[in-house]
Order: C-alpha cells, then sequence, then structure tokens
C-alpha cells in the first residue's frame, strides 16, 4: 500500500523534525560521563579509604564525539528555522524550539564535566532532591525517606527475601529475548537483546535492542522487570516514535522526557505485578544517596551509604559512581537517577486526572514515542490533526482502559482518606 504523500506544511515540520534527530545523534551523555575501570581499581587499590582520583582533567581525557560550539550553533539554527519556517506560536514548534534548548543545555552540561556547574545544570535538567511535587507537597527526598521506613519494616520477612541471582548474563539474555519474541507477538527479532561490557547498568535499552552486561547475575524476576522497564516502556516507546510519519523527533527524548519514560517504567513494573520491595529500595536509595550528596556528601560518604544498606564493596562503588558521574567525588550530584520516582509520581498523578476527568483517549499517548508531560494536550491535538499517529506498541495493561479507570477510581478515592485516622483505626485490629 502507498504511503500518502505529505501535505507541504506536513513535510516542512518532517524536515525540521528528522534535522533535530539528526543533530542529537553523537550526543551520548551517559558516555561523555562515565567514568573507565581505572578508576574503580585504584580506589580499592587504596582499601577505599581515599576519593577516587577524578577531576576536570579526567574528563578532559575523554573527548566528546563532536564539537561542542559547532552542535550548539547547530541547534540554534534548527530553532530560528522553527520559528521562521512555522511561526511563535505554532503547536508542534514550541515543542520542537524547546528540545533543541533542551540539548544546548545538555551540550553545556558535558562542557562543564568536572566543575561545579555541571551539578547545577543537570538539576536545571533533571531536577533536585529538594524539589516538591507541589507547594506543602513532601520532597523527593521526602518520599525516598518515607519509602525507607516502609521498607524497613518488611525488611525481615523471609517469604520476601529476594530469590538469589544464579542466571548469568548469557542465560538471562535467553530468557529474556524469548519473553519478549511473545510480549511483542511479532516475528523474532524485532528486539535485540545481547551481551555487552562497559554499560553501569545491569541491562540498557536502544532503539531496537537491550544490551546485558556481561558480569551481571540475575534471577528470574528480575528479567521480568527488564521486559516490562526495558522491553515494553523504553524499546516500546522507541519503535512508536520510529513508526511517526512526521513528528520524528518522538522517537529521540531530550532530558523532560527521561522524566517521563523512567516514570512510566516504573509504574508499568507496578502495574504488572513486577517490581519487588528490593526493587524498589534501589530505587529510593538513588534518591538518598543523591540528596546526601547535595547536602555536602561526598563519594566516601556515599559509598559507606551503601555499605550500611546491605550491599557488596563492587556494588557499593557502582552505585556511589553513579551519582557522581560527570561530576568529581566531592562535587555536586548528577540527578538523573531521580527521574525514576519523581517520574512515577508525576505519571501516575497525570492518568489519575486523566481518567477523573474522562480523557482516557490521553493515557495511551504516553507510549506515541519519547513524550513529555507538558506536551500531553499538544500530542492529543496532533493525533486529531493526523500529524501523529497513535502507539502501535502498549503494554497489555495500557490496551485494557476498562481496568485501568477501575483502578484510578478506586485510588482517587482512597486519596481522601487520612492515613493518619486510618492507622489509628486499625491499630487494634492489625
Amino acid at each position: 500500500m502507498a504511503k500518502k504523500k505529505l501535505t507541504d506544511y506536513q513535510q516542512t515540520v518532517r524536515d525540521l523534525s528528522d534535522r533535530i534527530v539528526d543533530a542529537q545523534s553523537p550526543i551520548r551523555v551517559l558516555d561523555a560521563i562515565k567514568w573507565d575501570e581505572s578508576v574503580k581499581a585504584d580506589f580499592f587499590k587504596h582499601k577505599a579509604k581515599e576519593l577516587p582520583k577524578v577531576d576536570k582533567a579526567y574528563y578532559t581525557g575523554t573527548a566528546l564525539s563532536f564539537d561542542s560550539d559547532d552542535k550548539k550553533l547547530e541547534f540554534q539554527g534548527i530553532e530560528r528555522d522553527i520559528t521562521r519556517q512555522l511561526g511563535q506560536f505554532n503547536p508542534v514548534g514550541q515543542i520542537m524550539r524547546r528540545m533543541c534548548r533542551e540539548y544546548r543545555m545538555v551540550i553545556r552540561m558535558l562542557e562543564a564535566r568536572g566543575t561545579p556547574d555541571m551539578g547545577l545544570i543537570s538539576q536545571e535538567l533533571y531536577g533536585s532532591a529538594s524539589d516538591a511535587f507541589h507547594a506543602g507537597d513532601p520532597t523527593l527526598s521526602d518520599l525516598g525517606m518515607m519509602l525507607s521506613d516502609a521498607l524497613q519494616n518488611i525488611s525481615d520477612r523471609s517469604d520476601l527475601i529476594e530469590e538469589p541471582k544464579e542466571l548469568n548474563a548469557k542465560q538471562a539474555v535467553k530468557m529474556l529475548q524469548e519473553r519478549l519474541n511473545k510480549s511483542f507477538g511479532e516475528t523474532e527479532g524485532t528486539i535485540r537483546v545481547f551481551e555487552s561490557d562497559g554499560i553501569l547498568a545491569d541491562a540498557a535499552a536502544g532503539a531496537d535492542y537491550i544490551k546485558i552486561r556481561s558480569d551481571a547475575m540475575f534471577n528470574e524476576r528480575d528479567i521480568r522487570v527488564l521486559e516490562v522497564h526495558e522491553g515494553l516502556v523504553h524499546v516500546g516507546t522507541t519503535l512508536n516514535g520510529q513508526s511517526q510519519p512526521i513528528c520524528t523527533f518522538l522517537a529521540k527524548g531530550p532530558p523532560s522526557s527521561t522524566i517521563t519514560q523512567e516514570g512510566l517504567a516504573i509504574l508499568m513494573e507496578v502495574f504488572s505485578f513486577a517490581s519487588y520491595p528490593s526493587r524498589l529500595r534501589k530505587l529510593t536509595n538513588r534518591t538518598r544517596a543523591i540528596h546526601m550528596a547535595e547536602e555536602g556528601g561526598n563519594f566516601l560518604d556515599i559509598y559507606r551509604f551503601y555499605l550500611e544498606e546491605g550491599y557488596n564493596e563492587d556494588d557499593s562503588f557502582t552505585n556511589a559512581s553513579r551519582v557522581f558521574r560527570g561530576s568529581t567525588p566531592n562535587g555536586q550530584p548528577f540527578t538523573k537517577d531521580l527521574s525514576y520516582t519523581k517520574g512515577f509520581i508525576m505519571v501516575y498523578n497525570y492518568i489519575q486526572f486523566a481518567v477523573r476527568k474522562g480523557k482516557l483517549d490521553r493515557i495511551p499517548l504516553l507510549f506515541c514515542g519519547k513524550t513529555t508531560l507538558e506536551d500531553m494536550r499538544t500530542l492529543g491535538q496532533l493525533v486529531e490533526e493526523g500529524m501523529v499517529v497513535p502507539p502501535k506498541v502498549l503494554p497489555p495493561q495500557m490496551r485494557d482502559l476498562n481496568a485501568l479507570s477501575a483502578w484510578m477510581c478506586f485510588s482517587n478515592f482512597l486519596n481522601h482518606l487520612s492515613l493518619d485516622r486510618i492507622e489509628a483505626d486499625y491499630a487494634n485490629i492489625l
């Protein structure tokens, strides 16, 4: 079947969108800020008693894969052409101009590696642990402490102890590949799973693949989380973005979409009953660690915090290095890891509000690409105009809006109950 010819306006949007996609392609934030294995080896060589040898000069030795001045000018040129060709108030143009500004800010952050400005720009892009969700509400660090307290109450239960991690990377690759082939219901190879060295996390998603760290160990519950988090959400939204005929920028995500995407991934873990206490503990510890660093804690403080939380020396180093990558061991943190808990709350509230207002059609649009919450109203309009196509890949929970609506209706009511009063009333029967 022949593709429908684009109108002049649609082709203009497509051309500008493609320019953004091309311009951002060499920007790899995590590759530019990661620490190599020599830092870890030296840290343990000194018995984990000295700060890692990472300063501005360390990052200078790792050149960016692009000329930062040229790249900033390129994005500025694209932003200027968006205004010239689409006008100041065109909705899709406003989204694309914001993306250009964010990418320029990302470049400035990478230029500032090893300096205080790196952490400050990180906070502008991803937020701070001291941020509140709404005026008078708890902050992200408050949320981390509340969740930690709740998890502590169940930490000693034998029936909740995490299963031993007995699956090596090769076994994990095979099991995850089989699950994804079944989940996507398409020909094998829609999503490729393979081993990889050099990634900090246990796994990382790309456009149509998931990399498994070759020295990581897993259990079956971990595989289920990877299927949902990396597969159905991260790769799924990328594939949906790549299928956009006009707004191709939805296949790529600037930092503002990271918060929405990671929040959506955690939410789907919960909705699919894939998450578990030790998984949640890992996420809350990231928030607590970033808060400690923002309050002046250095690498050794964060490393010891993880040791006290029961992590081994190797994992404690890895987790602490996530906090300070791009920065120095006694500098301000890289705050991207706040995206998980921050995004979870924001996406959950959005879905709950959409149900309450009867706008169920807006919920699946979260998956039409690398979306940002503030763009959802505009994306709904763009779908109606035929500029954006609805998502093809959706987790089962997002296809069944009947069940999701029922969940959220009850949740909305429960939110109005006083937890303090409930605790007092139930104390005599629990």
